[in-house]
């Protein structure tokens, strides 16, 4: 009886039916799920009674549900075509939540994973650099993640916290997928676990390879400096734009910022003008403390690539940080501007109206901050903006 029967109503139209809801939820909370189906004009329904003209079945407690929790009269309801069965998956699509031309809803950018997870965003770019979270969409230069990546992005937190750098867990992670030639997301294909400095295979009970238990020997280093070099100064210097940006992030991603500058100058240099690599520039200065150098960067990426959206929000924060709030204000503005769902935008524009005192003016990106993403790490301190009284 779980069978999906949506294709009796191709377009998804809920508007003025009743709905009920079997079983639990994967997605949202029964509260979300009915606040989603009154905006779209629906019935969300408590009862699982005669009146009600679309049922939906949780995904998570599906194997639980079988045809003694539909009575006689609904089953033949269902029969005549007045009721229909769908699945959760079907239900987000009806209600325009996972089809790609619809707002970005309960999708995350990496300033929400580093608010999340407590990682800073450098690493969360890191992680989208080396194809270890995957974006669901890109709108522009901008990456947005689903629950799924969420879940893989929270997986290399906890490795992180547990003492792992980023550089050995990617070493790791690559060599498993050595060792096994068709994982290329071993976080996502396989179960793991991290015991002591080293990110094992977990089968069964036991951590086992074919032949009998066995750990992967992580330690030894000369097994993988064929593919995990460092960068070597004897070593001859990069001859394209490319080149030179991708020893930036070798520096970068060993912390050694001033180096990463320089070779991206070089990049820029050779390579011409450019709106990412001034980007990564300005971000890179940003890190290393030269503020007004970033704000300068920033402006360059914006004048090349005017609808480079998180270049435009990432200069309204720099300017906020340096007190410039009334610049902050219109470089957020523009952000929001190239691209009014962007929830990182609406948040910021909102915290500097509130410092400029234009409270009333702010009241507007907080309310925006939350339909665009309820969930997001910001969601409670934007409920508290709109409801002080609650506190």
């Amino acid at each position: 009886m779980a069978t999906d029967s949506a294709n009796r109503n191709e377009t998804g139209d809920l508007s003025g039916k009743r709905v009920a809801i079997v079983g639990k939820l994967a997605g949202m909370t029964r509260r979300e799920v009915f606040t989603a189906l009154r905006e779209a004009g629906a019935h969300p329904s408590e009862k699982l009674d005669d009146r009600v003209d679309v049922v939906v079945f949780g995904e998570d407690d599906l194997t639980g549900i079988g045809d003694q929790a539909i009575s006689p009269d609904l089953q033949e309801k269902a029969a005549s075509g007045d009721l229909q069965f769908i699945s959760e998956t079907t239900l987000w699509q009806w209600l325009g939540l996972i089809e790609p031309h619809q707002k970005l809803h309960r999708l995350y950018t990496p300033a929400m994973l580093s608010d999340l997870l407590g990682v800073p965003q450098q690493i969360i770019r890191r992680w989208h650099r080396r194809g270890l979270i995957v974006p669901a969409r890109q709108v522009r230069s901008l990456p947005y993640f689903d629950y799924r990546e969420v879940s893989t992005a929270k997986q290399l937190a906890a490795m992180l916290a547990s003492g792992l750098s980023p550089d050995r867990i990617e070493r790791q992670l690559s060599a498993i997928s050595e060792y096994l030639p068709d994982v290329q997301r071993p976080l996502v294909q396989l179960s793991v676990m991290v015991e002591g400095r080293d990110i094992l295979l977990r089968q069964g009970e036991g951590l086992v390879e074919p032949g009998g238990q066995m750990r992967f020997d992580f330690d030894r280093e000369d097994d993988f400096t064929d593919t995990f070099s460092i960068v070597d100064p004897s070593e001859e210097l990069p001859e394209t734009a490319n080149q030179w940006e991708s020893r930036a992030a070798d520096y970068e991603d060993d912390e050694q910022l001033d180096e990463a500058i320089r070779c991206m100058r070089s990049a820029l240099s050779i390579g011409g003008p450019s709106a990412d690599r001034s980007f990564r520039l300005a971000e890179l200065l940003y890190r290393a403390g030269h503020l007004d150098g970033a704000i300068e960067r920033y402006h360059t990426a914006i004048e090349l690539e005017p609808d480079m959206i998180e270049a435009r929000a990432n200069l309204g924060c720099v300017l906020a940080e340096t007190g410039r709030l009334v610049e902050a204000v219109s470089a957020l503005r523009q952000a929001i501007e190239v691209y009014d769902d962007y929830c990182d935008a609406h948040y910021h524009l909102a915290r500097t109206l509130d410092e400029l005192g234009r409270e009333r003016e702010a009241t507007t990106h907080w309310e925006k901050c939350l339909e665009l993403n309820p969930d997001s790490p910001w969601a409670d301190e934007a409920y508290a903006r709109l409801h002080p009284e609650a506190d």
